[in-house]
């Protein structure tokens, strides 16, 4: 067996864990690692755009909601303030000689927040849940790309959910076996497709199991108020099994459409942390150089073409799809629209991904008034023009950054193509549900890397992807993601996927994300240096004033 480095494992926990000798951080008067004198008020209030997807790990499709699910949850392994691997419900691991089987151990004193214990038993029910047809998982094809033995099988409808290669070989060691090595498979495990799930109550429940009163999770907090569209309270887990030395007794995510309204309500005190308006970063950060910050995340924004039988015939033609991106002015956009530091994306995958240098693509290395010539040629060519224009629907999920980047783009296509563009804003779940089931034209795309490595990107645009909403297809694509999970180098494999796509152009990236928040500087912990912005309520801590 291999196992994993165990110096390693003891320095990560050290940082994670305070000593024996430091006195209880529900109690202390001060941070004790920081010295910093904590408020008697431990509560973080922030602001959602959005109602979340789900509450349910093995359901939850978005960022947001699954912030409050690690809180409510924890898997086998947790990241610290820079992103790094650290144990979470798994003391570690042991892999295999082969590296196919990864071997769990569970901490002893790890509980639901019923007072029983958490065994291998509930990872293997959660990940037999999770790939199962039945339970219809958002994020089936996560447990398929984590490349687990007989995922594809189960997923496909040829086999059994009991047939997955997981197994608990005691109730406090959790094995999984893999069809293929996968180098970054425990960074997947900080998913929380992958997190454990409590079978009695969810079979007593059924769908509600999630509601306050019925759920009963691991993590640091629990549940205690839900209001779906207007606010939810996860508190203290007094069961959790590191909760003498969690600092934060409450958090509180109020949804608030209007990003205008939640920087009013921020800056009167209402809430320590909101998104960044589009386009006031830079006054925000003069008025409050303390509170307005601006960071790299792994995410890029783009839209999305529906290339399925579904979609307009027009966009069946590559020229028309890359000329619709050469006319799009990235750079209005990132500095008129957003102007929080995002940097404007001519490859899907961002540059803030570990070990990954996205390709010069030609679009990137040419002027915008090339771009637009070329744009008005290829539209040309493709029999679109002043005698017949293209015209076609675009939407974007409700929020005043994605209408003024829409506004925009419709503005850039008409002015210099003829183009003609119907728009429609949609509630967030409405919106997922209509481009999930390709009913529309051209969509608002997002995505946060669900692990640092170029595939979390990539593997989007493979042909089976469950969230390869334009339904996108390519064979040489698929190959080259294929051969990328057992290459010692991937750079050229993922290189020329990017290639692929910048000459197919199945979907417009725009550009890739900032962290652009408003942030109270009473709030000490949070991780600006982890690019996957995957936070914990038990890291934060709420400084005195």
């Amino acid at each position: 067996m291999t196992r994993f480095t165990r110096l390693t494992l003891t320095a990560l926990l050290s940082s994670t864990v305070l000593t024996a000798a430091s006195l209880s951080a529900a109690t202390a008067a001060t941070h004790p690692e920081t010295g910093e004198e904590l408020a008697e008020d431990q509560t973080f209030t922030y602001r959602l755009l959005d109602d979340v997807s789900s509450l349910d790990p093995q359901i939850v499709e978005d960022v947001n909601g699954s912030d409050v699910v690690r809180d409510l949850f924890e898997g086998l392994m947790n990241q610290d303030a820079e992103g790094n691997l650290i144990p979470g419900v798994a003391t570690g691991y042991e892999l295999s000689e082969d590296k196919r089987t990864y071997t769990f151990t569970l901490r002893d004193e790890a509980t639901w927040s019923n007072g029983e214990s958490v065994t291998a038993g509930d990872f293997v029910y959660a990940w037999r849940r999770a790939v199962d047809p039945e339970t219809a998982s958002p994020y089936q094809w996560f447990m398929e790309l984590m490349s687990i033995e007989g995922a594809s099988e189960i997923i496909a409808g040829d086999a059994a959910p009991d047939t997955l290669g997981v197994r608990a070989v005691d109730e406090k060691t959790f094995e999984v076996t893999l069809s293929t090595p996968l180098p970054y498979f425990p960074q997947m495990t900080t998913h929380s497709t992958t997190f454990p799930s409590p079978q009695a109550v969810i079979e007593e429940h059924g769908s509600s199991w999630t509601q306050p009163g019925n759920i009963v999770s691991n993590g640091a907090y629990v549940l205690t108020e839900y209001s779906p569209g207007e606010r939810i309270v996860r508190e203290r887990n007094t069961e959790y099994w590191d909760n003498e030395n969690t600092i934060l007794d409450k958090t509180v995510a109020l949804v608030i459409n209007d990003e205008n309204v939640a920087l009013t309500r921020y800056m009167a005190g209402e809430l320590d942390r909101t998104e960044v308006p589009a386009g006031q970063f830079p006054r925000l950060k003069e008025e409050n150089p303390e509170e307005a910050i601006s960071f790299p995340r792994l995410c890029n924004y783009y839209y999305t073409f529906n290339l399925s039988d579904s979609g307009p015939e027009a966009f069946k033609d590559p020229n028309v799809r890359k000329a619709l991106a050469l006319a799009v002015d990235r750079d209005v956009i990132v500095e008129n629209i957003k102007a929080g530091g995002e940097p404007p994306a001519y490859t899907f995958t961002p540059e803030a991904v570990a070990g990954f240098t996205p390709p010069q693509t030609e679009m990137a290395e040419m002027s915008q008034e090339d771009r637009d010539a070329m744009a008005k040629e290829l539209m040309a060519e493709a029999g679109y023009g002043p005698d017949n224009p293209l015209s076609f629907d675009m939407i974007y999920n409700t929020d005043q950054a994605h209408e003024k980047i829409a506004v925009v783009l419709s503005q850039m296509w008409k002015q210099k193509l003829g183009v003609q563009t119907n728009l429609s804003n949609m509630e967030w779940k409405v919106f997922l549900d209509t481009r999930g089931n390709q009913d529309f034209e051209l969509a608002r795309g997002a995505w946060c890397g669900d692990y640092n490595e170029a595939s979390t990107f990539l593997d989007l645009l493979q042909t089976s992807s469950g969230y390869n909403d334009g339904k996108y297809a390519n064979e040489e694509y698929d190959a080259l993601l294929k051969e990328a999970k057992t290459a010692e180098d991937t750079t050229p494999l993922y290189t020329e996927a990017e290639q692929i796509i910048a000459r197919d152009m199945p979907v417009i990236p725009i550009y890739h994300y900032a962290g652009v928040y408003m942030l109270d500087s009473d709030v000490g912990g949070w991780p600006v240096d982890n690019v996957e912005q995957n936070w914990y309520s038990r890291d934060l801590y709420k400084t005195a004033e």
